[in-house]
């Protein structure tokens, strides 16, 4: 299935009932009075974040989603019955945006999250609703309401806990194809990665995390040069990026520090937020020279980035370091989500708290 990360849909949720203009009319009963129904409300259209849907491609298929109209009243105080709901699956890690205002209306991050994104009209009143004291024969009745319609635009965030980046061939695939059971394409070519990859890598019993590999950037991707910064929306939900980069490039002009460079001021131009995130520099290609001497080539790029952060030399090809790496990665996943529980912890005792003030 081809991957896709955006679409845009039309929602209709379904019109209200017209409501009953009726008159009870029996066998002795000559003020029988009126006996009209009100109608059904419309059905809605509710997105919903649905397992085993990794991309967008049905939406290319099919754009508008339409949810049934309530049924109109009838006499003896009848209702029309309502139109059922309209649920949608998506991907989760879903946002969804109005198109005509560009406003993010909602985030499907977990698994069954639901959001309303069109409301269905309500059922018209039927004539018996109009009945008072001073008019005992009502003719009025509703049309029914109708249903809300908008034009959405989807965006695809892939989960991720750990994200890849750096330039083409720096060996990213690599990397997440040894760590995981993810088999992305793999060439002695730039751009072989032409969309997002997810793999899980595991650390242990009930101990794991996913990881994304995202096609790679170059200078001037946020202009559009090579396949641009489309894709690192997909890195806003990691925890924590992984910054490969080949210290034996086939291209003798090539410079490590110059590429990472570039990849820093591209992330920064595409948002701050995540340029801000914890990034680890993951040095590949440690097979392709003596040991000593990738140790030294590494300290001094270390050096020239004055990268504070947490650095590997690794290789991909012979999995020298990745264990490490891995490891780590998920000591830190699991230390920021204990932080993340003892704080809502902290905050459900606050409102506690303050409730029984």
């Amino acid at each position: 299935m081809k991957f896709v990360d955006e679409a845009r849909i039309h929602v209709q949720a379904g019109n209200g009932g017209r409501g009953c203009l009726s008159f009870r009319r029996e066998k002795f009963l000559p003020f029988g009075g009126p006996d009209g129904g009100d109608g059904g409300h419309g059905g809605s259209v509710i997105l919903r974040a649905a397992p085993g849907i990794n991309t967008l491609a049905d939406f290319r298929v099919e754009r508008t989603f339409k949810a049934k109209s309530g049924q109109p009243g009838s006499g003896n105080d009848c209702f029309g019955r309502g139109g059922d709901d309209l649920v949608v699956p998506v991907p989760v890690g879903t946002v969804i945006r109005d198109s005509e205002t560009g406003e993010q209306i909602g985030d499907l991050v977990n698994e069954g999250d639901e959001l309303l994104v069109a409301r269905g009209g309500k059922g018209g009143w039927g004539n018996t609703r109009f009945k008072s004291s001073t008019n005992r024969a009502p003719r009025q009745f509703g049309p029914g309401l109708p249903g809300e319609k908008r034009t959405l635009e989807l965006e695809m965030r892939v989960i991720a806990d750990v994200g890849l980046l750096g330039m083409p061939n720096a060996g990213k695939s690599t990397l997440i194809s040894v760590l995981s059971s993810a088999r992305p394409k793999i060439a002695d070519y730039p751009f072989t990665t032409l969309h997002p990859n997810l793999g899980v890598v595991y650390c242990g019993e009930h101990r794991s995390f996913v990881m994304a590999d995202i096609p790679g950037l170059i200078e001037g991707a946020a202009e559009g040069a090579g396949l641009g910064i489309r894709f690192l929306r997909h890195l806003q939900r990691t925890r924590v990026l992984w910054h490969v980069l080949d210290i034996a490039p086939v291209d003798p002009e090539a410079d490590p520090v110059r590429d990472a460079r570039a990849i820093v001021a591209e992330l920064k131009k595409f948002s701050k937020d995540l340029a801000a995130k914890p990034r680890w520099l993951v040095l590949n290609k440690a097979d392709l020279m003596p040991s000593d001497e990738a140790q030294k080539l590494a300290k001094d790029i270390v050096r020239r980035l004055r990268h504070k952060g947490p650095w590997f030399l690794v290789s991909a090809v012979s999995g020298q370091g990745t264990r490490q790496l891995a490891e780590q990665a998920m000591d830190l996943i699991e230390a920021s989500t204990e932080s993340s529980a003892d704080a809502s912890k902290s905050e459900i005792g606050d409102l506690d708290a303050r409730a029984e003030r």
